[in-house]
């Protein structure tokens, strides 16, 4: 029963990305939460996500049952940050690659 739950969260998780990427509104801000992020429910999970200009970043992926307003209290400062420089990455990759799409 293990394997297939998580076979079947996962493979719910991989739909809610896809969903997510195509219509990022369907995230949603809850204050109460957090003020920083924005969240999307999958079964028993949230997944825990943030946009930086046109880039939607998720997180960490916590379970529903969890007090999620204080281990994300926790999390945050880290959270911030790893996004911040997942963006960087992001955006240096897409130079690097703008570039040598015309060197060619």
């Amino acid at each position: 029963m293990g394997r297939e739950t998580a076979d079947r969260d996962l493979e719910d998780i991989q739909t809610a990305l896809s969903l997510l990427q195509e219509s990022p509104d369907l995230l949603r801000h809850k204050a109460a939460i957090s003020t920083q992020f924005k969240f999307y429910r999958v079964r028993e999970h949230f997944l825990v996500c943030t946009k930086l200009k046109d880039s939607l970043f998720v997180l960490t992926i916590k379970h529903g049952e969890m007090d999620l307003p204080t281990r994300l209290g926790e999390l945050e400062p880290t959270l911030v940050q790893e996004a911040d420089l997942l963006h960087k990455r992001l955006v240096t990759a897409e130079k690097k690659r703008h570039k040598s799409h015309f060197k060619k």
